[in-house]
C-alpha cells in the first residue's frame, strides 16, 4: 500500500524542485508587486501608506504612460511582423540548397550571439551623427546625414531597425527546422498537380508550418514586450519620452525615482495585459494549429 502511494506522489516529487523555483522567483514577485501597487511608497513617503487604486487611477491619467503604450505596440508590431517575415523569407532561401549555405546560416544568426548591449553599442555607433557609418555612407552619395536618435520622427524606428536585425536570424534558423521536417513528397505531389511556387507555399508549405509560426509567435510577443537593453544604451527613452517602451518605463518609476508604488502598478498591468494576450491567442489562434501526429 505504501509502495502504490510512493508512485502516486514520485511524479510531483520530480517537479517539486521546479515549482519551488517558479513559486520563489516568478509567483511571488507577481503577488508582492500587486499588493504593493495598492500603496503609496516612494522617496516622498518611505512608510508605505495604502492608497487604493489611485495609483492605478494616476498612471491611466498620465499622457506620459499612453505615450508609451503607443511606443510599445508600434515597437512590438514592426518587430513581431517584420523579423517573422524576414526569418521566414531567409530560412525558404537557404532551405534551396544554395552554394555556402552554412556560411549564411551563421552569418544571419550570428546576431542573435551577440549580447544585447553589445549590439546596442554596434548601432549607436553607426546612428553617431555626421561621423557614423550611415551618415557617411549617405555623404558618399550626395546626400545629408539624418538626425537618427535624436528626432522623435525617426529615433523609434531606429531601435526597431535594431530588434529586427538581432533576432530574425534566430527566427530563420526555427523556420529552417520546420521546413526540414516536411516530407518532400507533399511538394512534389502539388507540383505535379500543376501548383505554381507560390501556391505551394500557402496550400501546403506554410500549413505545416503553423506549430512553428505559433511557437515563434509567442516568443516574438514576449520578447519584445521586454525590451529594454536596446532603450537603457541607446537612447534612455528620448528625445521626448519617443522611445520609451513599457518595461523601460516601469525601471524608471521603480528603480530612478524610487516610486515603488507606480512601478508596481505597472508592472501588475503589464503582467494582467500578457494574462489576457495568452488565454486570447491559446484560445483563438491556438486551436488552428497543426501539429503533426
Amino acid at each position: 500500500m505504501g509502495y502504490r502511494r510512493y508512485e502516486k506522489v514520485k511524479p510531483y516529487l520530480y517537479i517539486l524542485p521546479a515549482f519551488f523555483f517558479l513559486l520563489l522567483f516568478t509567483y511571488f514577485p507577481i503577488i508582492r508587486a500587486v499588493y504593493v501597487s495598492f500603496f503609496n511608497w516612494s522617496t516622498d513617503y518611505p512608510v508605505k501608506m495604502f492608497n487604493g487604486i489611485k495609483n492605478y487611477i494616476d498612471v491611466l491619467h498620465n499622457a506620459v504612460f499612453w505615450q508609451v503604450i503607443r511606443n510599445t505596440i508600434l515597437y512590438s508590431f514592426s518587430t513581431i511582423l517584420i523579423s517573422m517575415s524576414f526569418g521566414l523569407f531567409l530560412a525558404l532561401q537557404v532551405n534551396k540548397n544554395v552554394r555556402a549555405g552554412g556560411f549564411f546560416k551563421v552569418a544571419l544568426f550570428y546576431p542573435m550571439m551577440i549580447p544585447g548591449a553589445a549590439a546596442a553599442l554596434i548601432w549607436l555607433w553607426m546612428y553617431v551623427p555626421t561621423y557614423g557609418v550611415l551618415d557617411h555612407l549617405l555623404s558618399s552619395i550626395g546626400l545629408r546625414g539624418l538626425p537618427w536618435l535624436n528626432s522623435t520622427k525617426t529615433a523609434l524606428w531606429c531601435i526597431v531597425a535594431v530588434g529586427i536585425w538581432k533576432h530574425m536570424g534566430y527566427y530563420m534558423i526555427l523556420f529552417l527546422a520546420g521546413l526540414t521536417n516536411i516530407p518532400g513528397e507533399l511538394d512534389d505531389a502539388a507540383r505535379v498537380e500543376g501548383a505554381g511556387s507560390w501556391t505551394r507555399f500557402w496550400r501546403v508549405t506554410f500549413p505545416l508550418l503553423s506549430s512553428y509560426t505559433f511557437f515563434i509567435f509567442i516568443i516574438n510577443i514576449v520578447d519584445s514586450l521586454q525590451s529594454i537593453d536596446l532603450v537603457y544604451i541607446m537612447t534612455q527613452g528620448r528625445p521626448a519620452d519617443s522611445t520609451n517602451l513599457i518595461v523601460y518605463y516601469i525601471y524608471q518609476q521603480a528603480f530612478r525615482y524610487w516610486n515603488m508604488g507606480v512601478g508596481s502598478t505597472l508592472t501588475s498591468m503589464l503582467t494582467l495585459f500578457l494574462l489576457i494576450c495568452v488565454v486570447v491567442i491559446f484560445s483563438t489562434i491556438g486551436r488552428r494549429v497543426y501539429y503533426e501526429a
